[in-house]
């Protein structure tokens, strides 16, 4: 009886672990991320060698820079990848540190609030059939990919978005 409950339960550990939302990953680190607007790509960089690159949606007004909240732009500028969110509703998410100090001085110059809460993520079934710029100014690339991403890129790693 006792050797049956090891077996379960370690066959019911070995299905959790095959059924996780990402891969696990043992390449390269992922020093540098550069997304470019202009061509709608991100790339995963190894200080100067491309690992992975992959098509993206943008802000839903994806030409210029972000400004302030609501404007429906990615940001461009440099910023650092400095949060996870295994739960998010797009799926998964990884966070761009926008807005950075210049950002917040645009913005107040505005007026405005620069806004926040930039991710790379998923693209969840609702969102399928958006065209390819449907979001409020995040960068986002199919589930599959961000499964990828999610596990490729780590906490602190620079993130470069150019127009």
């Amino acid at each position: 009886m006792t050797i049956l409950r090891v077996f379960l339960m370690l066959m019911l550990g070995l299905s959790a672990a095959a059924c996780s939302k990402f891969p696990t990953y043992s390449g390269p680190e992922v020093t540098h991320v550069l997304v470019n607007k202009g061509e709608r790509r991100m790339h995963l960089i190894h200080h100067n060698e491309v690992l992975k690159s992959y098509d993206v949606g943008l802000g839903f007004a994806p030409v210029g820079d972000k400004k302030i909240e609501g404007d429906g732009k990615t940001p461009e500028g440099s910023y650092t990848i400095d949060r996870r969110n295994p739960n998010s509703q797009f799926y998964l998410s990884i966070g761009v540190s926008y807005p950075n100090k210049d950002d917040r001085a645009e913005a107040k110059e505005l007026g405005k609030s620069p806004g926040g809460d930039i991710f790379i993520h998923g693209r969840p079934r609702k969102y399928r059939k958006g065209g390819q710029d449907w979001t409020a100014g995040c960068i986002a690339v199919t589930n599959r990919e961000m499964r990828e991403v999610y596990s490729m890129v780590k906490n602190g790693t620079p993130i470069t978005i150019t127009p």
